[in-house]
């Protein structure tokens, strides 16, 4: 008597790679594909707002740099592409690689919800173990919808929730010094 067992399939940076260039944002998550449409307007919009804010200050201060939609390519078998990045200017260029990829984690990273459980499932578990593994110091989740952010921090070896912040709160953070965003305005 024989057992059957079902062989996952594991995809990999040179899967992608093959995919067809359609629109769609293709991602690696322990060798697990997710495929995401192109998001809403709402959708970047706030990721517009949000990158706007931290890249003002980032301007300001010279502590960093912003960007949106970097792919960070941490193995072969795990690679994403975050809405919005922020990386403080001495480690930049420790996660650099020689084509200029991201391929470590960057202090900050932001994901803005997008509609569907399976996306926000996604968001909310899936990256957020990815992120924790990595090194990620703040995750913020942003949801639109709701008009709200939500605030990863590192404890130890995971991110935790710390607060969860409303239109008439304002965003800052311990590893921003003197950055201050209205969360209303992320939203508008």
């Amino acid at each position: 008597m024989s057992q059957g067992t079902e062989e996952r399939v594991r995809w990999t940076i040179a899967d992608i790679e093959l995919l067809p260039d359609n629109g769609n944002r293709y991602e690696i998550i322990d060798g697990d594909l997710f495929v995401t449409r192109a998001p809403n307007w709402k959708h970047q919009r706030s990721c517009t707002k949000i990158s706007s804010a931290l890249d003002q200050w980032s301007e300001l201060t010279g502590l960093g740099e912003t960007v949106q939609t970097p792919g960070i390519i941490f193995t072969d078998a795990d690679n994403v592409i975050p809405d919005v990045v922020w990386v403080s200017k001495e480690r930049l260029p420790m996660l650099l690689d020689e084509a200029g990829h991201l391929t470590d984690a960057p202090e900050l990273v932001i994901e803005v919800l997008s509609e569907g459980v399976e996306n926000q499932r996604r968001d909310r578990e899936v990256k957020l173990k990815l992120y924790a593994s990595r090194g990620v110091q703040e995750y913020w989740i942003l949801d639109w919808r709701l008009q709200q952010v939500e605030v990863y921090r590192r404890d130890k070896a995971l991110l935790k929730l710390v607060e969860t912040l409303f239109a008439a709160d304002e965003l800052t953070s311990p590893m921003l010094p003197d950055f201050v965003c209205p969360v209303s305005r992320l939203f508008v």
